[in-house]
């Protein structure tokens, strides 16, 4: 556990910010769901964020290098929870992606196996021990990631599915790949992107289809992005105040505090709230990267920058996602959708950062 000194390197400003962000997202699961059938679901967030808090402080009090040790026995552990998840996991909405658990909660096994890639990807790069990585390497290492990520797509969950590769590209990017291997990968996409629509559910690929052109469909696929954007765009610069959003009250909106909790939120606070919510992640990022700077070796920066490149991710694409700019999908925007799974899952992960930043004077 922590020593008396070590408290004193814990990363507090980022808790605050943490704070900050979760309680705007409380107010917002509150205005989003009153009077409806979710009116409790800010109570549950509440306890969520809470029980979130205890589960950041035990995993800082670990030492990462500990955890970076079990990193592949915990790859197999989730590997074989994701194969439970397909055979009987709960199914929602076509999905299958929790495991029914007791008291009512559900268990989201490909949120916490972010956690165990960014362990993993750390532990491979570091046991290299080299200055520039090698093709045989990277291919090596994208096999590992293959693995849970072809598990999640079948779920299908392909939006959770590709949060995996910013930790992966990211992890390769600062261990040194060469240029040219960069340019063969992105070829190799440009072909292989095209040949893979044909495979995606038809669900994914009018998702897709209604992105490019949600005027087509507008009672039907397009119905979300519309609503978002109109959502939006009604917020004008200080918003309408909470519970008077008209499209998140009278349910224009759908899910409004899971996947479109961010709509919602420039609806009834405007401009000025949006543009404060997004400060509060580029500081909370900032953090992130900052403890990967000072981190006493390799291992703490992988980690560390696997956190932030996981984190931008999910905010470029929610965000974008809601005005337009990105195709519909499952990512929650982290720390304010409504979710336990996701909540205790970012939790986790600044675990680790901060595991890595109270340890970055140590010898």
């Amino acid at each position: 556990m922590f020593r008396s000194a070590n408290l004193k390197d814990f990363d507090w400003a980022m808790v605050f910010i943490v704070l900050a962000i979760c309680g705007l997202g409380i107010l917002q699961i509150f205005s989003a769901t009153h009077d409806t059938i979710w009116q409790g679901a800010w109570w549950k967030q509440t306890a969520y964020v809470g029980f979130g808090l205890a589960l950041m402080w035990v995993v800082a009090s670990f030492d990462y290098h500990l955890l970076l040790q079990k990193a592949y026995p915990f790859y197999i552990v989730a590997a074989v929870l994701l194969l439970v998840v397909l055979l009987v996991g709960k199914r929602t909405f076509g999905s299958t992606r929790w495991i029914q658990m007791p008291g009512g909660l559900r268990f989201q096994v490909s949120e916490f196996t972010k956690l165990v890639i960014i362990l993993v990807v750390a532990r491979f790069l570091t046991d290299l021990r080299a200055e520039v990585l090698e093709l045989r390497d990277m291919l090596q290492l994208a096999g590992l990631i293959l693995v849970p990520m072809a598990l999640v797509a079948k779920e299908p969950d392909l939006g959770t599915a590709l949060t995996y590769t910013p930790i992966f590209a990211v992890g390769v990017f600062l261990a040194g790949l060469r240029w040219k291997y960069w340019v063969t990968i992105a070829l190799v996409a440009l072909v292989v992107i095209p040949i893979g629509f044909r495979y995606l559910q038809p669900y994914q690929k009018s998702r897709i289809v209604s992105f490019l052109d949600p005027e087509r469909d507008p009672h039907g696929d397009g119905y979300q992005l519309i609503q978002s954007k109109i959502a939006v765009g009604a917020g004008g610069t200080w918003g309408k105040g909470v519970t008077k959003g008209t499209q998140t009250q009278l349910r224009f909106l759908p899910v409004p505090h899971t996947d479109f909790i961010f709509s919602a939120y420039a609806e009834e606070h405007g401009f000025v709230g949006v543009i404060f919510v997004l400060v509060l992640y580029f500081i909370l990022l900032m953090q992130v990267v900052q403890s990967g700077q000072t981190a006493p070796d390799r291992a703490g920066m992988y980690i560390c920058m696997g956190v932030g490149s996981l984190l931008l991710f999910h905010i470029l694409v929610n965000v974008g996602m809601v005005v337009g700019r990105m195709p519909v999908t499952g990512i929650p925007l982290p720390l304010m959708s409504y979710g336990g799974s996701s909540i205790w899952s970012t939790f986790l992960m600044l675990g680790l950062v901060n595991s890595v930043r109270v340890r970055r004077f140590v010898n």
